[in-house]
């Protein structure tokens, strides 16, 4: 039995992450902290005998754990994922990881030194489609792949707890805009698809429609894969929420058009998948349920850490390279080896 604290407990917490802590046997939560009190009746609906504190440090300071869940805003990712790391608890923590680079670089040599599990939530490669089609193009469906379309339509910021400060809107507690919230999960979803790292990165950052706020709203963002390119538009200035994403290879052809899921080749009739749509919902309680199944890898067998953070880390670096293409005028920049 693994003891736990969750950290952070707003909508993301309670609805996506939550559900699937409670129903494992192998784990239980011992302890959250927030500093807002709105999360506590959730919490203690499915731990009613745990204990409440007002912040992570009083809770570290006071609780033995095996690990804790950060699901705090992005800002206060990285200092609370290093104070547990210093205690010697596992991580699992919301993505971004950190802002940049440079903040994981420090955070994957204290996790190598405590030789605990640091782990990004990448739920999105969990989603059912998404992950039939990684099942399908490692598989060989369409061979070598030539272009891949992804596209995120939004008509708005997802909603955070305590709406009167959303703090997906405010670059000092989110990182950026739409780039970092989406781009982030279509980024780590090419690399499952396309091999080794993009030689060079382009991007065009802009705000279409919300002006009210101080992040992009829209990011078009191009991947030069060396034999492939990656195209990803990503808006909150949509109409609807919509998603669809395309893979072009040398055999056949992959197109996802909600929960649609098509594989086209030339001279066979189409093979059709219906899945749950990605545009449904924001916090896919069923998606984190792969996560929780990755990180208990990681925390059990020492050998096989460093993945995730390594994946984390390439979209760090990928992101900080799109905006600083944006700045030169979307001009493509190269990804140092």
């Amino acid at each position: 039995m693994l003891k736990g604290a969750l950290i952070g407990v707003g909508h993301v917490a309670r609805q996506g992450h939550l559900p699937e802590w409670s129903r494992r046997a192998d784990i239980r939560l011992i302890a959250a902290a927030d500093l807002r009190p709105e999360g506590q009746a959730a919490f203690r609906a499915a731990y009613p005998e745990t204990r409440w504190y007002s912040s992570a440090e009083e809770l570290l300071s006071a609780e033995a754990l095996d690990f804790v869940d950060v699901c705090t805003p992005p800002a206060q990712h990285a200092a609370i994922a290093r104070a547990a790391l210093e205690k010697g608890c596992h991580v699992i923590c919301e993505k971004p990881l950190a802002f940049s680079p440079e903040e994981i670089a420090p955070l994957a040599a204290l996790a190598g030194r405590r030789a605990r599990a640091l782990v990004t939530v990448h739920n999105w490669r969990y989603a059912p489609a998404l992950a039939k089609m990684t099942e399908l193009v490692r598989g060989g469906a369409v061979e070598r792949i030539q272009r891949v379309r992804w596209e995120t339509r939004r008509n708005r910021p997802a909603a955070a707890a305590g709406e009167e400060g959303n703090w997906r809107v405010d670059p000092a507690q989110s990182g950026g805009g739409i780039l970092v919230d989406h781009g982030w999960h279509a980024l780590y979803t090419l690399r499952d698809w396309l091999d080794g790292e993009p030689r060079a990165v382009a991007g065009r950052l802009e705000t279409r429609k919300h002006r009210q706020f101080a992040i992009e709203d829209t990011a078009d963002v191009a991947l030069d894969w060396g034999g492939a390119r990656a195209e990803i538009f990503l808006t909150w200035a949509a109409e609807s929420r919509a998603n669809s994403v395309a893979i072009e290879g040398d055999r056949a052809s992959l197109t996802l058009e909600g929960g649609r899921l098509a594989l086209c080749e030339a001279g066979a009739p189409a093979q059709i998948w219906e899945l749950p749509s990605l545009a449904e919902g924001s916090h896919h309680p069923e998606w984190f349920r792969g996560v929780v199944d990755e990180f208990l890898v990681e925390v059990r067998e020492p050998s096989l850490r460093g993945r995730n953070l390594g994946e984390a880390a390439a979209v760090a670096r990928l992101i900080a390279l799109a905006r600083e293409s944006s700045r030169l005028g979307g001009e493509f920049v190269l990804v140092p080896p």
